[in-house]
């Protein structure tokens, strides 16, 4: 049972509150789209399988891969490769476990998921390896994190459609936002181990800066994705609430103080995450 608990705070499964909402977001509207109901639940299912064994498997490889950087810096020196708690052939044993149920699931759901999975792979890989040669790294991680909502949206029609797209891309912006955020707390550690990020390069009140401007596009693209889907004023009601923490994301992390980043990290980004699908759920259920 402790193994158990350090594996799931070595992936922050907790964190799967961020991605995992608008995965079912992304098949409620391409359902919806396709024969005018809510998806099945072996679909709901096999999705939140994906989803587990791709996020898991994504904090595992940058565990392993970063474990060298995390024993350095202060802030990650207890994790658990550096702090001993699980050794890397642990990890990369559980790496493989989790690719393993990744692609069974995608197996269950359609060709185009099977298909996309070398896709996945790369971006799950690649993404930890961004750090060591440019600052756009937040913006593969938002690449990276936007193929949950489009995934769930093809396990659904097993195509891809414009506003699959444009939600990903919505989510992929709000996951390079609040990236940018996560990371102001490690500029200097950054500056001088030459690691890449938007604060270390650009200084964090230029930071904040492009992270709101990143935030404005998510704002606009989850406007678009309610006309584009055709939905109604329930969904209106949860894009409100979502502006409302948006703004008070922000609100909470100043160039001079980073005492509340977690707060606005993770406590802002997933009551976000769970009112958009709150609301676009009750939206296509009940109008």
């Amino acid at each position: 049972m402790n193994k158990i608990k350090v594996f799931l705070e070595m992936i922050k499964f907790e964190h799967s509150i961020f991605a995992l909402p608008f995965a079912y977001m992304g098949a409620i509207l391409a359902s919806i789209a396709l024969n005018d109901s809510l998806p099945s639940w072996p679909t709901i299912g096999w999705i939140t399988l994906a989803m587990v064994g791709a996020r898991s498997a994504a904090m595992g490889l940058n565990r392993l891969i970063d474990a060298a950087i995390d024993a350095e810096n202060p802030r990650t020196a207890l994790r658990a490769i550096p702090a001993g708690l699980l050794s890397k052939k642990e990890v990369l044993i559980f790496i493989v476990i989790s690719f393993v149920l990744l692609f069974y699931a995608a197996s269950q759901l359609n060709p185009l998921c099977v298909w996309m999975l070398p896709v996945a792979v790369f971006f799950l890989t690649f993404y930890s390896y961004t750090k060591r040669f440019t600052w756009l790294c937040h913006v593969v991680l938002g690449l990276t994190i936007g193929l949950g909502p489009l995934g769930g949206w093809i396990a659904v029609t097993g195509a891809f459609d414009l506003t699959g797209l444009v939600l990903y891309a919505t989510v992929a912006f709000w996951t390079a936002g609040f990236d940018i955020l996560y990371a102001c707390q490690d500029t200097q550690f950054d500056r001088e181990k030459g690691l890449h990020s938007i604060p270390s390069r650009f200084g964090v009140a230029r930071a904040l800066l492009i992270a709101r401007s990143f935030h404005v596009v998510t704002a606009v693209g989850l406007v678009a994705v309610w006309w584009m889907a055709d939905l109604n004023w329930i969904y209106l009601i949860g894009l409100a609430i979502a502006y409302v923490v948006l703004f008070y994301e922000h609100a909470l992390v100043k160039p001079n103080d980073l005492s509340r980043i977690n707060t606005a990290f993770m406590t802002m980004n997933g009551i976000l995450s769970m009112v958009m699908f709150t609301f676009t759920l009750i939206d296509v259920a009940v109008l």
